[in-house]
């Protein structure tokens, strides 16, 4: 627009160029800077095409998932840890595995009832239940749920697992024609929500310690002991951490656990979604 001003002050007074002229040399101007790549989008142009994009999605239910459950549960997991470990001195023996372990499915595929899911999961009991009064309801409950996972030599591991719950509501989107998303759109916003969620723990001091992410994807073949294994695998890893393994023991590594370097190479940061406004509010 200044360019397109100041061409028409130039033209009107009277530097003997029509004016006709001066407003297609600044036309082809500005379309120069648009092919160049020099125009900076403005924010609301951004988040229109996060919108577009659906990248907002996965962005806005890390946050949630986050803000809403895991910044009020999880700075609590360790005292309710300690006291089932003052009850059961011998089924918590590892404090590296006194963690929530939240399972991230990629496939979006979450079970209500883990020991349907896989037969070597069992249910054993509940940790202490958190209540807080929170938006307008009286005491609301949080608790969560101790599994014994059984291993191949039949010996039992301890630990508090679940899934990601905003994962359902991905999966449901999926499924509902108003929110248009295809298996492929669901897969990348099921890793995005991962990457963001991670990068949202990472920088929590109040949550440090005290989670452990599992994200994998499925196998195309049915397993029946799959999800035990993911689950079993990271537990062994937390183990050694604490109780170092002797020299000539290679650590078994399972083929469908994915880490946030495998990600970052199927999410570009570019494909991150930008702030709704860019003026600091």
């Amino acid at each position: 627009m200044l360019l397109l001003c100041g061409s028409a002050y130039v033209a009107l007074s009277g530097d003997g160029q029509p004016l006709g002229l001066h407003l297609g040399l600044a036309s082809l101007c500005q379309l120069l800077i648009l092919a160049l790549g020099l125009h900076k989008p403005s924010a609301v142009e951004m988040s229109e095409m996060s919108e577009r994009s659906k990248q907002n999605v996965a962005h806005g239910l890390a946050w949630s998932y986050y803000v809403g459950y895991l910044k009020i549960v999880l700075p609590r997991l360790k005292k309710s840890m300690e006291e089932f470990s003052s009850a059961n001195p011998n089924l918590l023996a590892c404090r590296k595995t006194w963690k929530l372990h939240i399972l991230i499915p990629l496939s979006c595929d979450v079970y209500d009832d883990l020991e349907k899911a896989d037969s070597n999961i069992q249910y054993l009991t509940d940790l202490t239940e958190t209540t807080l009064a929170r938006a307008g309801t009286k005491r609301r409950v949080y608790k969560h749920s101790l599994y014994a996972i059984r291993d191949e030599e039949n010996e039992l591991w301890h630990c508090a697992v679940e899934y990601a719950t905003p994962l359902q509501s991905l999966y449901a989107m999926s499924q509902d024609e108003c929110a248009a998303f295809s298996r492929e759109e669901r897969l990348e916003q099921a890793k995005l929500f991962y990457r963001t969620l991670e990068e949202i723990l990472k920088g929590s001091k109040e949550c440090a310690g005290t989670y452990r992410l599992i994200a994998y994807e499925e196998s195309g073949e049915a397993e029946t002991h799959f999800l035990s294994r993911e689950i079993l695998w990271h537990l062994r890893q937390q183990h050694h951490e604490e109780f170092p393994v002797h020299e000539g023991m290679p650590p078994h590594t399972p083929s469908t656990t994915l880490d946030s370097a495998e990600l970052n190479l199927q999410i570009s940061v570019s494909d991150l979604p930008h702030p709704l406004r860019s003026d600091g509010f």
